[in-house]
């Protein structure tokens, strides 16, 4: 039987079928081969160069499963950061929009037998946040790149003095709410009544404190001269109302001046990372498997002032973190700690107890010069239990 000619129904229709998508189960991957049927796939299989992709394979199945497997991963996270960024979205659906590429990696030649696998996988890994719903798994991208973790801790730092400014701002008001109260003694809230005049026959009568515009007659009727004084000593006032609300201007701003002299001579610092210490990792962006886990802090592993390397005690793994990503651990009384900010930074200490409700604690200092001396009112954030 002689070939279709290639404007024929049939020759445009094979054409077609070649170019769309084909069963799974009948593609070989090592070949690279979509068949159209279970005949053309069986054909496949016994053909010659079909049997030497498999001993080829036979030397070393693992590479070969493992470079397929790696391909699929990276494709199919590649897909779901360009097109879903990081919203929740179905695992289905983009497993449906990543086959509809003709030239995929299939599943069937990787390590996950199918998808509900390798969505647990991504889980494990941290390389997304999986959850499953009566409809399905559902995944959610989990972006590491450098540039979007900078600006989202920037984002939360700059949170963070806003709250810490609006507080000192209240704390400050109410300062000033507490002064007025205890240099004042409680007054009688005056009592108002309608103005009634008890003699229709009486003349109105006003009395005019006239002393600062000089020496002068007072007088009980409403004559000229009491006017002209009277305007004199109206344009007079407003001038002293002025500069008292400016000592009472003067006097605010020079307390804030204070407050802000005080601050620069804290001994406080904005980074607290040491050596010798044990630290809690307090950012979920790694995944649950390091998620509120303990981790140390060695000699070498301080990277400047705000990130360090730290290993995990339970797994042994090792991270680099920004401080902001960790916090501090507080042991049990008794147990030797370090001072990572204060008065009494790098100084060791020894843990005595722990004020619950001014999240704070009382150490007893272990070096220095005052050794010995027991300190109160150190926060928690201020020292951590030492390696």
């Amino acid at each position: 039987m002689g070939k279709a000619d290639f404007l024929s129904p049939k020759a445009i229709g094979n054409r077609i079928k070649a170019k769309g998508l084909q069963k799974l189960r009948w593609y070989c991957q090592m070949c690279q081969k979509q068949c159209r049927d279970e005949n053309g796939f069986k054909c496949h299989c016994m053909s010659e160069s079909h049997q030497r992709q498999l001993l080829l394979a036979s030397e070393n199945p693992y590479q070969f499963l493992n470079y397929f497997s790696e391909e699929f991963k990276s494709d199919f996270l590649e897909l779901l950061r360009r097109r879903f960024g990081t919203k929740r979205v179905h695992n289905n659906i983009v497993y449906n929009e990543y086959i509809s590429h003709r030239e995929h990696v299939h599943m069937n030649s990787t390590q996950w037998e199918t998808l509900t696998d390798f969505t647990k996988w991504l889980g494990r890994e941290g390389y997304c946040k999986v959850d499953e719903t009566p409809k399905g798994w559902y995944v959610q991208y989990i972006d590491r790149d450098p540039e979007t973790i900078r600006r989202q801790e920037e984002l939360e730092r700059k949170k963070k003095q806003d709250m810490d400014d609006e507080e000192r701002s209240a704390k400050f008001i109410e300062e000033q709410v507490r002064r007025g109260r205890e240099g004042k003694e409680p007054e009688e809230e005056p009592v108002f009544t309608e103005l009634k005049r008890m003699n229709e026959e009486e003349k109105v009568a006003f009395n005019l404190d006239i002393a600062l515009a000089g020496p002068s007659k007072t007088s009980t009727t409403l004559g000229p001269s009491a006017l002209k004084a009277a305007a004199s000593a109206k344009r007079k006032e407003p001038s002293h109302s002025g500069d008292s609300k400016d000592k009472k201007k003067k006097s605010a701003l020079d307390e804030i001046i204070e407050m802000e002299e005080q601050k620069k001579k804290s001994v406080r610092s904005d980074n607290w990372i040491q050596a010798n210490i044990v630290v809690k990792v307090i950012t979920k962006k790694l995944g649950e498997k390091y998620y509120k886990k303990k981790a140390v802090i060695r000699v070498t592993e301080v990277q400047g002032k705000y990130t360090a390397v730290v290993k995990m005690i339970d797994s042994g793994d090792k991270l680099k973190l920004d401080q902001s990503h960790l916090e501090t651990v507080i042991p049990a009384p008794g147990k030797r700690v370090l001072i990572v900010n204060g008065q009494y930074k790098d100084t060791e200490a020894i843990l005595e107890g722990i004020n619950e409700h001014k999240f704070s604690a009382t150490l007893t200092l272990d070096s220095g010069r005052m050794k010995g001396k027991t300190v109160e009112g150190i926060a928690y954030e201020d020292f951590s239990k030492l390696a």
